[in-house]
């Protein structure tokens, strides 16, 4: 009997040990996609007090790697120069408040779309004039260089477009009088102007997005490994509702 009893607990260990190196093993085996962010847009991604990066994109990926089956690192990249790095391999993906356009599809891949968020014309809060970016003629107006925003103020007949390297540095600007106007995406333009301390009793949003605009995950053009498991999360994560729940704690 003692034999018996010894032989079972030996298999049990066996399989526990089976069991855990099979769980290790594929844990090991888990992909991990290195995805570059320019944290300087608050809500959507930033550092914190704490010197982390966090925000509505950082949540999203995280929760679509766990929901995928995969790992994210997140990596603090500078706009610009951030679609080159991604050309040259530099990172697996770009999740930084990116809008999917036409142009850019011609370089790279995009994953689906995860949020809407169109172009809004941010003006001092004592502007009762300047309504809609057309009002902005022959004036200067603050946009983050390389965005979508900048385009919508160069294609905009009289406005003098001012590029700055960071939202952040356009919307300062504004406040201190130095500049008319500041175009920029509505949830980094409400994050500023509804929640910032500093800014919301001197700017204000006027008018409703002009634009409707759909962010989403850039990758390497080709790259559909990548692709499809960043997919493969982000459609678990939106029907789920995550994706919904995150809106509501950063972007309402």
């Amino acid at each position: 009997m003692k034999k018996i009893l010894l032989v079972l607990l030996a298999a049990v260990l066996l399989f526990g040990i089976a069991s855990c190196s099979k769980k290790e093993q594929a844990s090991a085996e888990k992909k991990v996609i290195t995805i570059a962010s320019d944290a300087t847009w608050p809500p959507m991604e930033y550092v914190d007090e704490n010197k982390n990066i966090v925000g509505f994109d950082v949540d999203l990926m995280n929760a679509a790697a766990e929901a995928g089956g995969y790992e994210v690192v997140i990596k603090n990249t500078a706009w610009d120069g951030i679609f080159a790095g991604l050309a040259n391999g530099e990172y697996d993906a770009v999740c930084s408040s990116v809008t999917i356009t036409e142009e850019r599809k011609a370089t790279m891949d995009f994953s689906i779309p995860y949020v809407n968020a169109g172009q809004v014309l941010v003006v001092e809060a004592g502007n009762d004039t300047d309504k809609v970016l057309a009002d902005m003629k022959g004036k200067e107006v603050g946009a983050q260089i390389g965005t979508t925003g900048a385009i919508e103020v160069q294609n905009t007949a009289g406005a003098v477009l001012k590029t700055y390297d960071e939202i952040g540095l356009a919307i300062a600007d504004l406040a201190n009088g130095r500049i008319a106007g500041v175009v920029a995406d509505a949830p980094i333009a409400a994050d500023f102007v509804l929640q910032n301390d500093e800014y919301k009793s001197k700017l204000k949003i006027v008018g409703v997005p002009f634009t409707d605009e759909y962010y989403g995950v850039a990758v390497k053009k080709g790259n559909q490994e990548i692709l499809d498991l960043i997919n493969a999360g982000l459609k678990k994560v939106i029907d789920s509702g995550k994706a919904k729940e995150l809106e509501d704690k950063w972007l309402r």
